[in-house]
This record gives structure tokens, C-alpha cells and sequence, in this order.
């Protein structure tokens, strides 16, 4: 006999605005405990000194993790000039120092550099795994660390404001795997006075922004109430993070078949030349996500949202 799941079968998306000095996992035990839910996870990791926008997938939601994560994301952060540190951010201990300090005019000069596919070296303090171990396990540990570069895209990287000689703000639209304080110790290097992230937020990831976020306050307070609406409320639906897929409105039939795992044929003048991945609706209802191709829609995931 199967063991029963813990909880609700909740399915949605939480588009959390993570407080401060929380954890990526703290917060998604925090949310799934306010709604009792069976299962969860979260798409791309915050650090804990940064804040804003992590998506908390419920349920089936789990299911199209891999879409968000996949999803362009935008920061907004803040760069101290003048030393660099242990983690590239304010929890490390410094480094490297100068007292020399960038004008705005060297800053924006830089700024193309870091435009497009660039090659990036992930902070030593990251959650990328050697050998199955954490980095900053490793690193917290003493071990020295050393990351292989890898390629980012970074679609725009902007200064908009310069407080102070010490103090730049900037924002970046971003690819997947780019690392915000690595950019930040790269852009001090090559000015020539080092430099570490102060603060640093996450405003967007693919679909999710802070126009639909919620705070985990609101969350909790949502959990008390007697009318369950208010935590519902707090829910967006699984198929948010397939927004940048194709839809296909399908009929009940082939919606059967879709949900046993079974291909179907796709009408329409354009049916053939479609590929690659796309989401089946009935009625309104997410069936399944799987791939196009020659025709036909092959379901790799198949929702149980009942």
C-alpha cells in the first residue's frame, strides 16, 4: 500500500518577493507550510542578502520549473567601489582594495563590454557543484575553489544612478546562470579599483514580476484567515510559466488522449511546419506540455490538477 502525501495537492505559483536574510530553501518551506501543500520547489536561487522576485512552483507547478529557470531575469544592484571581497558581496571579508574611484564617464565606457555573450567566472561563494559539494560549502570550508568559466548572455547592463564616488546603481537583463556579484568584481577589476555587490535585487524572472508578487507577510497573514479565498488569491496558475510556449486549444477527446500519454494530431494550415515545445488547454484547462513535431504533439508532461 502507498504511503499517503503529506499536506494539500495545491498546484500553482507563489511569485514571492523574498525578504532579506532568508534562504532560497527557508523561503519554499515557509510558503508550502502557509498552504499545506504536498510538494514544492523554486525556480533559480536568491542569496540571502538579495531580495525580490522568487517563483515557488506548487504541486504540478513542479512540472514547469525548467521553463522559468530557462527565462530571462532582471536585477537591480548596487556596486561599492574601492574593495573586493571573499563572496564578491558584503558577507565576505575583503580581499583586494584601492583607493582609486571610477567617474561615471569610465563606468558607461566600460558598460559594452559586458554587452551580449560574455565569459564569466562564477563567484567561488555559489550553489555550483564539484564533485557533488556546493562551492561555498567548499569555500566556507577553506578549500580553495576554482570555477571553470563559462558563457552568459547579458542583454542589458545599465548605470542609473552614481550617488556617490564609491556607490554605482545599476541594472542587468540577463540569461540563465549569469552571476550579478561576479559582475560586479569583473567591472572593478578592469576599472581598476575592485568593487562588491552592496545590495542586490531580483526584479523579474521570464514571466514573473513584481507587478504579481506577493510578500511572504501577506502570505501568512492570507494563511490565518477563515476565508480561504485570501490564500488562494496568493496563487497564479501553473501555465504562467509556460507563457512563452505556443497554446493549443484542444478538444476533449485528444485531451483524454493526451492525459494517458498518447500523441495527437494537430489541425490546422500550420500544424506541420510547428516544432519544439508548446502546452495543451481543454476547456481551459492545462493538459499537458510536450513537443511538436511533423503534426503531431508528443505529451512529455501530463497535469493531474483535480
Amino acid at each position: 500500500m502507498s504511503r499517503r502525501k503529506k499536506g494539500n495537492p495545491v498546484h500553482g505559483w507563489v511569485i514571492l518577493d523574498k525578504p532579506l536574510n532568508m534562504t532560497s530553501t527557508q523561503a519554499v518551506g515557509a510558503v508550502r507550510r502557509s498552504f499545506n501543500a504536498q510538494k514544492a520547489g523554486h525556480a533559480g536561487t536568491l542569496d540571502p542578502l538579495a531580495t525580490g522576485i522568487l517563483p515557488i512552483a506548487l504541486g504540478e507547478a513542479t512540472k514547469t520549473v525548467p521553463f522559468a529557470v530557462d527565462g530571462e531575469k532582471a536585477y537591480r544592484f548596487t556596486v561599492r567601489w574601492g574593495a573586493e571581497t571573499t563572496t564578491d558581496d558584503t558577507e565576505g571579508t575583503v580581499t583586494q582594495s584601492s583607493d582609486r574611484r571610477p567617474s561615471r564617464a569610465e563606468i558607461e565606457a566600460l558598460l559594452p563590454q559586458f554587452h551580449g555573450s560574455i565569459s564569466q567566472v562564477p563567484p567561488a561563494f555559489s550553489a555550483i557543484k564539484i564533485a557533488g559539494e556546493r562551492a561555498y560549502d567548499l569555500a566556507r570550508d577553506g578549500e580553495d575553489v576554482v570555477l571553470e568559466a563559462r558563457t552568459v548572455t547579458i542583454d542589458r547592463l545599465a548605470l542609473v544612478d552614481h550617488p556617490d564616488e564609491s556607490t554605482s546603481v545599476f541594472e542587468a537583463e540577463c540569461g540563465k546562470g549569469t552571476y550579478v556579484r561576479a559582475l560586479a568584481r569583473d567591472m572593478g577589476r578592469l576599472l581598476g579599483c575592485y568593487g562588491h555587490v552592496i545590495a542586490l535585487r531580483r526584479t523579474r524572472v521570464g514571466p514573473f514580476d513584481e507587478g504579481n508578487s506577493v510578500t511572504l507577510d501577506a502570505i501568512q497573514s492570507a494563511a490565518q484567515m477563515v476565508d480561504t479565498t485570501a490564500i488562494a488569491d496568493c496563487l497564479a496558475p501553473v501555465e504562467m510559466a509556460l507563457a512563452a510556449l505556443p497554446e493549443l486549444l484542444v478538444s476533449q477527446t485528444d485531451a483524454a488522449s493526451l492525459a494517458r500519454g498518447q500523441s495527437i494530431l494537430i489541425r490546422g494550415r500550420d500544424a506541420p511546419i510547428l516544432a519544439g515545445p508548446a502546452f495543451a488547454t481543454s476547456k481551459g484547462r492545462l493538459i499537458a506540455l510536450g513537443e511538436l513535431d511533423k503534426g503531431a504533439l508528443h505529451p512529455t508532461r501530463v497535469f493531474n490538477l483535480g
